[in-house]
């Protein structure tokens, strides 16, 4: 018998365990790599800041939020950015969209797009606060006029600091909301 011969077994397994880690490694690169492709290009998580979304969202919500192929339009709950008047991200509903005229009616707390009163189901209260608002807007092209669902204690295109808002703005439409878990779901 020779003594000297070592086991075969053992070399054998080196590389192969070796293979196996880098497979490991390689997987979880791809995983972050693609994590970040989403959350850069198709979906990012948000959190709401403030109360001028109340009773549909709420301070601290974490919604999903996607530009993936969007087009804004009335009802839509977007996400935008400007930092000329706040560096958060404001939350906001589209109103009107580029070439509609919205008036509203501080008295009846009516909103109004090309001379029909909206039906909002959606809002706290009756839209008494005027704040800059002093007559009629037309949306000017690529813009959109968004407002608060509390109406009363939103920041909005109502005041001139945010005005028609430019759609390059837009980080996207929420789509998602994640927490608080027991309001998980679409976001209307």
């Amino acid at each position: 018998m020779n003594e000297n011969k070592e086991p075969v077994a053992p070399q054998e397994k080196q590389p192969k365990e070796n293979m196996e880690l880098l497979d490991w490694l390689y997987s979880a690169v791809t995983a972050v790599v693609i994590a970040i492709l989403l959350c850069s290009f198709v979906i990012r998580p948000i959190y709401v800041v403030g109360s001028s979304m109340v009773p549909t969202l709420e301070e601290r919500d974490l919604i999903m939020v996607s530009k993936l192929f969007y087009q804004p339009k009335y009802g839509d709950i977007v996400v935008l950015r400007k930092d000329s008047f706040i560096q958060n991200n404001i939350v906001k509903r589209v109103i009107a969209t580029e070439g509609q005229t919205v008036d509203i009616d501080f008295v009846e707390g009516v909103v109004y797009v090309d001379g029909t009163a909206l039906d909002e189901p959606y809002v706290n209260s009756l839209t008494l606060e005027a704040e800059d608002f002093t007559e009629p807007v037309t949306v000017p092209e690529g813009c959109v006029f968004v407002m608060g669902d509390n109406r009363n204690r939103s920041t909005d295109s109502r005041d001139s600091r945010v005005g028609c808002v430019d759609e390059r703005l837009l980080i996207g439409k929420a789509l998602l909301r994640i927490t608080p878990l027991n309001k998980f779901g679409r976001v209307s």
